[in-house]
This record gives structure tokens, sequence and C-alpha cells, in this order.
């Protein structure tokens, strides 16, 4: 069995849900979670759909390629195909709470979140021993105003080096600009 994970972003239109759900089960896929929403102030839709298929001769390349082919293409899609054995990485930025830290950390642990955490990212270093107790590397990137566009080129540098896929604001509580979100 092949388990994939397909996460979708674009111009919210007309038949997208019916038009993916569709393309999935007549290529013989057992749509397992979806979920859906729309941002209206930007007009934007997003999806995260999770679809097994039981064939022994599914493959993912020509899979990708038959999707954007057929809807990608069509809806304009910002779209990314993940196999389910493939974990997600994901960097945790924090500052001085430490509440949504042990709560990610607790779920990571017990095995809950099916990821990796390449690293905790601080402007403090209060949480510091927090990190050591999970044995997962900390960075303390101070930011001020003199420092912030230095401290975001560092945090880019950091995310760009482990290879980050997304990033949880565990209560970090600095602004965070257009550019690292963009990113």
């Amino acid at each position: 069995m092949q388990k994939i994970t397909l996460l979708i972003h674009c111009e919210d239109q007309p038949n997208i849900i019916a038009s993916v759900t569709n393309f999935m089960a007549s290529n013989d896929g057992n749509i397992v979670y979806i979920d859906q929403h729309v941002d209206r102030e930007q007009n934007i839709f997003f999806m995260r759909l999770e679809c097994e298929f039981a064939s022994d001769s599914f493959s993912l390349e020509e899979f990708k390629q038959l999707f954007s082919s057929t809807l990608a293409e069509k809806f304009k899609l910002d779209w990314k195909i993940f196999a389910a054995e493939r974990k997600p990485k994901m960097a945790l930025f924090i500052s001085k709470y430490d509440h949504c830290l042990y709560d990610i950390l607790g779920r990571y642990n017990s095995g809950e979140l099916h990821l990796e955490i390449p690293f905790i990212l601080s402007n403090h270093l209060d949480l510091k021993p927090i990190a050591d107790n999970f044995n997962i590397p900390f960075y303390h990137v101070p930011v001020t105003k003199a420092t912030k566009q230095e401290a975001e080129q560092e945090q880019l540098r950091l995310l760009e080096s482990h290879n980050i896929d997304f990033i949880v604001l565990a209560r970090y509580m600095q602004i965070v600009s257009e550019t690292l979100i963009d990113k």
C-alpha cells in the first residue's frame, strides 16, 4: 500500500475539491483524510489530502506527472505531493514561553507527530535546557531593531541548511517578515 499527502494552495475557484477527489477515485485512490480552507480576504484556497493506493503498480512519479497535466495546470495550483514515509522537517521558533514548546515536544516524543524536528530557534536562551533535554539542536539568534535583518538572514540560512519544510511559531514573540514567510 502506498500513501501520499497532497498539499494545494491556489486562487479560490469552483470545483477544486470535486476535481481533486474525483481524480483520486479515478486513479484507484482511497482518501483517508481531507481538510480545506479558504482565506476569504486573500481569496486563497488551501487543501491537505491523504490518500492510499493499494495497487503494486502505483508510481509516484507517474502520478505526479498525471496530476500536473490534468489538474495543476487547469486550476493553476501551487502543489506538492509527498510519499507518506517521508517525514516533513519542522523548525520550531520560540521565545520565552514554554507551554507550547512542551506540548509539541511531548507529542513529538510520543510519536503522535509524523515529522522531524531538526532544530529549535529562539531569540532568547531561556528555553535551551528544554531543547537539550529532548536532544534537539538549539540555535540562539537574538533579534533587536538594529539586527533584525541580520537575524533574518541567519534564520533563512539555518532553514535552508536543514532543508526545513515548514516552521511552527510556538509563542515566538517577534514579527516574522514577508521574506521569511514567502520562503
